[in-house]
């Protein structure tokens, strides 16, 4: 199956049925076939290649659906960028790509104008919006809208495989070096198929796009709606009254959004200014979430809740927390427990977490070992990177480098990445654990737990927390609230206030940030 077969499907079925709402403007199944169907052949003309990289700088919004499926049809890669990074960070993205266009909104022009030298394989920056400003001279600056209305909307038959890439999602390496990890048509076809599954999508499902369409937490999203003739919202850059507000206006069934956002949404004074009736269920991804937190979205929202767990390199969907049929027999707060944990494997993929000598741990909750995974919704490798993909690829298993216990019902729950836990005074110490307690405080808003260097212990654990508008807590009394509930040797050594946590561009706390005592030092000064 090839990513270009679920936009036909949807277009047949469902020519006439709303596709997409971005801003004031809607269009149908058909109008947007026939905007990709004219982009795509554009790119023919302008003698893009079959597994060319066109590479993509946009904020949520219905040209980066288009670029998306205009591309796949194309039988070229699609490599969608976080808009968050620099202008030299971006340039090396792009350059380790080889990407020959660049699909841009006008709102990055200057970080665009930044890198222009610093680009010699794209041939053409192709700018989106109705903006009539002057382009640069030179003859590579065109405008997304006059290319579409100059074509036609024949769609040439392009001999694409399922194993050509499709996408090439770039992520942070080892080295500091970004990582292109390359999806096949068959990986994230098979990963949109197992989303239709699982989450039962139908047409009669209105998804809003607010994570970053550039991470794949939402990106998913783009062919798995489609594929069932659902509709897509596309919510811009993400602010917590505007998405409760399109929740309400549009009808909203569901959406997948990292934990920092359900938070924010949680904690918005005009949370219950909204009618939420037509949400069924609201998904978390892209890292770890604490229970407190799970419980107070489904008060808030009064709908199911599915935990999931991914990453780039699959799909991204390894495991979701949807209730077997005999749990739901058990009471609400043993339901909600089993809600909060990372979840049972996904049904493309095959999950086994094991210990250091390969074998197997045991399902009792309290064996740790790591999360190694295999499928068809696994990459074949890293963009040019073969000793990274050997290291990473082992056997036929990707090893996550995420650390889990499983129960007997085969639910896993990650407890830490490999990296972020500590050792101290020979202890193991997972993170995760003792941000759960910190977040059970009511005057706690986010936080995060790092090891940091003891003379003592070699390591020590240091809690970094901002506080809810209007309250109030001291070093020493979150110190005691986590004592009196986990081990004392889990517990924070000591605890810094700050005003914000750093966050990656898809919206996740950066705890590599958060270990660099010049950042901390810095920013305590900011108090």
């Amino acid at each position: 199956m090839l990513l270009a077969d679920t936009l036909k499907k949807a277009y047949r079925f469902f020519p006439e049925k709303e596709a997409i709402v971005c801003g004031g403007r809607r269009w149908t199944y058909g109008e947007f076939f026939g905007r990709i169907s004219r982009f795509s052949h554009y790119l023919i003309e302008a003698g893009l290649e079959k597994g060319d990289r066109i590479a993509i700088l946009h904020p949520n919004c219905h040209y980066f659906l288009e670029a998306y499926y205009a591309i796949a049809l194309r039988g070229a890669a699609a490599v969608p960028l976080n808009y968050r990074l620099s202008a030299g960070e971006l340039a090396l993205i792009m350059n380790d790509a080889g990407a020959r266009v660049l699909i841009a909104d006008p709102r990055f022009r200057e970080t665009v104008d930044r890198m222009r030298a610093d680009l010699p394989t794209v041939e053409k920056i192709i700018w989106t919006g109705d903006k009539r400003d002057d382009l640069p001279e030179g003859g590579r600056d065109l405008r997304y809208e006059e290319i579409i209305a100059g074509v036609s909307t024949r769609v040439f038959e392009v001999d694409v495989a399922e194993t050509d890439i499709a996408q090439i999602y770039y992520t942070s390496g080892t080295t500091g070096r970004p990582k292109g990890v390359m999806l096949t048509h068959r990986n994230v076809t098979v990963h949109a198929l197992g989303t239709i599954a699982e989450l039962h999508l139908t047409d009669r499902d209105v998804w809003l796009h607010a994570a970053p369409l550039f991470h794949l937490a939402d990106a998913w999203a783009t062919w798995a709606i489609t594929w069932v003739g659902g509709t897509h919202i596309l919510a811009g850059e993400f602010d917590s009254p505007t998405v409760l507000a399109a929740m309400e206006r549009e009808g909203v069934t569901l959406t997948n959004l990292i934990p920092t956002m359900l938070n924010m949404l949680v904690n918005d004074p005009g949370v219950k200014d909204h009618d939420y009736s037509r949400l069924r269920v609201l998904l978390s991804g892209g890292a770890p979430i604490a229970p407190e937190v799970v419980r107070r979205i489904v008060d808030t929202f009064q709908c199911d809740y599915i935990q999931t767990y991914g990453m780039t390199e699959t799909s991204p969907y390894l495991t979701l927390s949807i209730l077997k049929g005999h749990l739901m027999q058990k009471s609400p707060e043993e339901q909600l427990r089993f809600k909060s944990k990372t979840g049972r494997e996904f049904i493309a993929t095959e999950l086994k977490v094991v210990a250091d000598d390969g074998r197997e741990i045991k399902k009792d909750e309290k064996e740790v070992g790591e999360i190694i995974v295999r499928g068809d919704t696994v990459t074949p490798g890293y963009w040019q990177l073969p000793e990274e993909t050997a290291r990473a690829i082992r056997n036929g298993w990707l090893y996550t480098g995420d650390m889990a216990v499983m129960d007997e019902e085969d639910y896993v729950t990650i407890v830490d990445r490999r990296k972020d836990m500590i050792v101290t005074g020979g202890e193991n110490v997972y993170s995760t654990e003792v941000e759960n307690i910190l977040y059970m405080h009511p005057a706690v808003l986010e936080c995060a737990v790092v090891g940091v260097p003891d003379e003592k212990w070699g390591e020590a654990v240091k809690g970094i927390v901002v506080l809810k508008p209007a309250c109030k807590a001291t070093e020493e009394e979150l110190i005691t609230f986590c004592k009196e509930r986990i081990a004392r040797y889990k517990s924070p050594k000591s605890i810094d206030f700050i005003l914000v946590l750093p966050k990656t561009g898809s919206g996740k706390i950066e705890k590599k940030k958060l270990r660099d005592p010049y950042w901390t030092d810095a920013t305590k000064k900011i108090q």
